[in-house]
């Protein structure tokens, strides 16, 4: 019943311990250097750069001694929504398109070199921040994750900002994503018990797929509801009282290659920005 494998498909929240060089970074340096490429990414407006980024992404993940194409299969469930989104471009953005050459118009739509190519980089720049935010999480721990979180923002404690809380609901939020999947796998496989009927509907009918889902999303928000309220409920008899007075089991320490990765994120991101790529217009 491959239909029903949704948490196959779910990379996000997942964690690999694979005891590689990326596992041994401080989760400050994965967190920034991911923030770096994906500066790089939104910085530059070239194709073959783009391409290149997905390149260097794929290299990370075999040094992390990670299965590409496992990472590749948690871009699944997003590949709907990029074909949706592709086609709204195609559609509703020819009109403001700079190029002189046309290749086929009507209407309001209006297909050209320029808008072909700024499709296809929307698409290669929401497979990288997918990729990025599956390989932070497949090669950190949550709580790492958290503490690394918290202790980059601590500085915006001193103008109230609530940095623990921050962290910690960002974590919750990541963690939660492949116990939904589980969850929505376990109520299709109920509901097709009943006879119901989720599979065969095509990927490139994002329409149909929605509709034949519909009956998953109310029991999948109550129960998602409930595993908060018994979070909140286990939270609270632990005496949670957020960031006052709590101390921290890890203890995080920069290392010589944790700077030399530092570097070199922010020497992608700038040599992407300021290097005049070619492009195919």
């Amino acid at each position: 019943m491959s239909e029903f494998e949704y948490l196959r498909n779910v990379t996000v929240g997942q964690y690999i311990p694979t005891e590689s060089i990326v596992h041994r970074l401080d989760p400050r340096t994965k967190l920034l250097a991911a923030l770096f490429v994906a500066l790089a990414a939104t910085s530059t407006r070239s194709v073959l750069a783009t391409l290149l980024l997905v390149a260097l992404l794929m290299g990370v993940t075999r040094l992390a001694r990670i299965e590409v194409r496992y990472v590749l299969r948690g871009l699944l469930p997003a590949a709907p929504f990029i074909v949706v989104l592709m086609l709204m471009q195609l559609l509703f953005q020819g009109r403001f398109s700079v190029c002189e050459t046309v290749y086929w118009e009507w209407g309001f739509v209006r297909i050209t070199p320029c808008l072909i190519e700024l499709v296809i980089l929307g698409a290669l720049r929401l497979v990288i921040f997918l990729f990025l935010v599956s390989l932070l999480t497949l090669t950190t721990t949550a709580s790492h994750i958290m503490h690394g979180i918290e202790t980059l923002l601590a500085p915006l404690q001193r103008i109230g900002l609530p940095v623990h809380e921050f962290a910690l609901a960002n974590i919750i939020a990541l963690r939660f994503i492949p116990t939904i999947a589980e969850e929505m796998e376990r109520i299709a496989k109920a509901q097709a018990s009943r006879g119901g009927d989720f599979g065969g509907e095509p990927w490139w009918r994002p329409d149909r797929m929605a509709r034949a889902r519909l009956p998953l999303i109310v029991p999948l928000f109550v129960n998602t509801l409930r595993r908060a309220e018994e979070l909140i409920v286990a939270m609270e008899a632990r005496c949670y009282l957020g960031r006052k007075g709590r101390t921290k089991f890890v203890d995080l320490h920069f290392t010589g290659l944790d700077w030399v990765v530092i570097a070199l994120s922010i020497l992608l991101w700038v040599v992407l920005w300021r290097t005049p790529w070619p492009t195919f217009t």
